[in-house]
């Protein structure tokens, strides 16, 4: 594989994960420049970070990336996503790629317009724990797979594994349930451990989605305390007509019909002794369900998962299929914003219809 060349806009959290990335695998890797519009603060990054900074989107295009990989805030990402539709410029977009349904629209009616190179960096698929259960599934070890209960995952995340994982594509839902309030310890956030006790009040969303060809999700969430708690932590169950899974436990039964009970098991480099600490895969028994693309990189899970997005950008980008494409990110936006209607009218039914983006 040729080297992936990739320019970058934004200087946020989720850019550095691009920066990381890129130099700790330069042989795979070129940032091109990162566009910060800000001249001091440019500067001051480029300082901080060791990479080449420009201001506009001219001189990031001068530096020829065959892609631009885009991580700004919130609320600002549709009018920039046409910016760059309008340019012609490739263009692998962080999530979510709109707000509101009006904005979704928008992006699609510009998308048809300008048929741009674009996908949508949703990596928690392509993260290990999630690549795994997934193969298990695609295996046929579950059966027809009918349900999942996903406590790990917000809004437009988890509309994408559920949907994924009961591959519903894109069918209609009914959506109902509440959000209830409960305090909770804080003990680390993206910082790092917190030991001062501090109590807060932390949100959980119970919602049931039941979709038109019977399949059911139960999607089970705490903010902010499922993504940073030792206390609260990531649950998940598929069940399928010949099979389950729970968490890391995996239950099926085999060609004989007899049951078997396997556990999923990490295979991590580097954890007792020595100092070349990376993720090499998952394994149910003696089967691999994942193994990394990034042998001996010392990338945690969301890393393997993003640079795994540039890698299948690389491939789109250079005739390759889609890995994530507009529809899909759209799809899961629009549930996520039923979601969020669901929760501002407890126990209310509220169902989706179809959208021009599911219209094919």
């Amino acid at each position: 594989m040729s080297k992936i060349r990739f320019g970058l806009i934004g200087s946020g959290w989720r850019a550095e994960f691009y920066i990381r990335i890129a130099k700790a695998l330069p042989e795979m890797f070129d940032l091109a420049a990162v566009m910060i519009r800000g001249k001091e603060k440019g500067e001051a990054f480029s300082e901080k970070f060791g990479v080449k900074v420009v201001n506009t989107l001219d001189e990031l295009v001068e530096k020829e990336p065959e892609f631009v990989v885009m991580a700004i805030k919130r609320g600002i990402v549709t009018e920039n996503l046409i910016t760059l539709f309008e340019r012609g410029i490739p263009v692998l977009t962080e999530t979510p790629p709109g707000e509101d349904v009006e904005a979704l629209h928008q992006l699609w009616d510009a998308y048809q317009k300008y048929q741009p190179k674009v996908q949508v960096a949703e990596q928690y698929f392509l993260q290990p724990l999630y690549a795994s259960w997934y193969k298990a599934i695609c295996d046929g070890k579950l059966g027809e797979v009918e349900n999942i209960n996903i406590s790990s995952l917000h809004g437009y995340h988890g509309a994408s594994i559920i949907r994924q994982f009961l591959g519903t594509g894109f069918e209609n839902c009914r959506i109902y349930g509440k959000r209830y309030w409960f305090d909770v310890t804080e003990t680390y956030g993206r910082e790092g451990m917190v030991f001062d006790g501090e109590v807060v009040k932390c949100s959980r969303d119970r919602l049931t989605m039941e979709f038109d060809n019977g399949k059911v999700a139960y999607f089970d969430f705490s903010d902010p305390a499922q993504y940073h708690s030792f206390i609260r932590t990531r649950q998940l169950t598929v069940q399928g007509t010949r099979g389950e899974i729970d968490d890391l436990t995996i239950r099926y039964l085999n060609e004989q019909n007899i049951p078997v009970t396997q556990e999923l098991r990490r295979i991590d480099l580097g954890v007792y002794g020595n100092q070349e600490w990376s993720h090499y895969a998952v394994m149910l028994g003696e089967e691999f369900l994942f193994r990394t693309p990034f042998v001996n990189a010392r990338f945690n899970d969301d890393e393997i998962a993003v640079a795994s997005c540039m890698v299948k950008m690389h491939e789109y980008v250079n005739g390759g299929t889609e890995f994530y494409g507009m529809a899909d990110a759209l799809q899961d936006m629009y549930i996520c914003l039923k979601m969020d209607e669901a929760l501002e009218n407890p126990v209310t039914v509220v169902e989706t219809r179809t959208q021009p983006w599911a219209q094919k």
